[in-house]
């Protein structure tokens, strides 16, 4: 397994700038959209809910990618790839630490008790980046 290295791993936990996650369509084409980032436990990671094509992918195919590019300077950027795992475990949680990282608030406004969140964690096979030197 790769790691992110300690320059990249604090610039995806404390910039509040948004992925892209990448997942596979049944079909085997690519279905990517925007989230929010979070690093657990030296992991990357974000935040869904089930019923969304992003978990619905993931429980069918659990390869996925995430692309974080620093929008002041777009030549700095980190991308992993590998298998993901989808856990409600700490999903919760997470949501809102997120929410303080992106919008400032202590609670995931938007929360629906009709949702079930989920957090997807990446399981770096490979890590490339650009704009940092370790």
């Amino acid at each position: 397994m790769a790691k992110l290295g300690e320059k990249k791993r604090k610039f995806l936990e404390e910039n509040p700038f948004v992925g892209t996650a990448t997942t596979l369509c049944e079909d085997g084409s690519p279905h990517s959209t925007i989230v929010w980032v979070d690093v657990d436990d030296g992991k990357i990671s974000f935040n869904t809910a089930r019923g969304r094509a992003k978990s619905e992918h993931l429980e069918r195919d659990p390869r996925a990618s995430l692309l974080v590019v620093d929008p002041n300077d777009t030549h700095k950027w980190v991308a992993v790839s590998g298998p993901a795992e989808v856990t409600e475990t700490g999903a919760d949680a997470q949501i809102d630490k997120l929410a303080k990282k992106y919008l400032g608030k202590d609670e995931y406004p938007w929360r629906n008790p009709a949702e079930q969140r989920v957090k997807v964690v990446i399981e770096a096979e490979k890590v490339d980046a650009a704009g940092f030197d370790d």
